[in-house]
């Protein structure tokens, strides 16, 4: 299970604020009587120190990270060419409503996706880990995925073909790969599919005895996400949609972008303060 910096900081906070709060409704008043009974000054104790410095570093990081926005780091090449991976990204996570901290109760509807939004989510399959994926069908959507093209309410999404991509850095190895300008109903952006004889898709679905095209109506409070790496994405195509209680924020801008594995040559500067679209 991935570490859960929102819990961790949520106990924190509450730690350093009860030590905050009973000294200074209880034990301050306790140590200034036996002051004056002893005639000299007794030292705040050093976790009442920490306590009234910390509790407010902590509290206004988890607001920040609740509630405004929350930094994410790229893994995986599955939203290349958009996101690479080592791109340090901003969400926006009162974009689809403003959620508890920990519990994920939504307290406050503000919006929801709409198609070709890049967002952030809890897997499904897995809740602790955090995916990223763009909005292919929102609900009522009916989406057919087959050969590598998507038709989406009896509109089939165009492609605009740009040439052979070239990667760097981790996405070196989707050199190569055809690069198109995809029309998303109104919502431009760009995505890779590799050439091959057959459909990445297709042969997954051949392997569990399912059939090779993808005919599907999203429920209600539910989303349809793929990858812009269509081949190299794990996505709605093999689990399923994601519920609206899932959502973590839309992302929103590249902030930094470090592809550790290639030190220092992959650090690309150019990518900084990127908008997400």
């Amino acid at each position: 299970m991935d570490f859960d910096i929102e819990l961790f900081l949520v106990v924190l906070s509450a730690i350093t604020g009860v030590i905050w709060l009973l000294d200074y409704a209880l034990w301050r008043h306790q140590r200034a009587r036996a002051a004056q009974q002893d005639g000299k000054k007794i030292p705040e104790p050093i976790y009442v120190d920490y306590a009234r410095s910390l509790f407010p570093v902590f509290f206004i990081v988890l607001i920040l990270r609740s509630f405004l926005f929350e930094p994410f780091r790229i893994p995986s090449q599955s939203m290349m060419p958009t996101l690479w991976v080592g791109d340090f990204i901003l969400v926006n996570k009162f974009a689809y409503g403003v959620r508890l901290p920990v519990l994920h109760t939504e307290i406050y509807q503000y919006g929801r996706p709409q198609r070709g939004d890049v967002v952030v989510f809890r897997y499904p399959n897995n809740p602790s880990v955090n995916y990223i994926k763009r909005v292919i069908g929102v609900p009522g959507d009916h989406v057919v995925y087959e050969n590598k093209r998507l038709t989406i309410n009896g509109q089939d999404v165009s492609e605009k073909f740009l040439g052979r991509y070239v990667g760097e850095g981790s996405g070196q190895e989707m050199t190569h790969a055809l690069y198109f300008e995809e029309n998303l109903l109104g919502v431009k952006h760009r995505v890779l599919n590799r050439q091959q004889s057959q459909d990445y898709y297709y042969q997954y679905a051949q392997g569990l005895g399912k059939g090779k095209r993808i005919d599907f109506v999203v429920p209600p409070d539910q989303y349809y996400v793929m990858g812009d790496n269509r081949d190299n994405s794990n996505d709605s195509r093999y689990w399923g949609t994601v519920p609206v209680d899932n959502l973590v924020g839309k992302a929103v801008l590249i902030w930094f972008s470090w592809d550790f594995d290639y030190g220092l040559s992959g650090m690309f500067w150019n990518r900084i303060g990127t908008s997400i679209k």
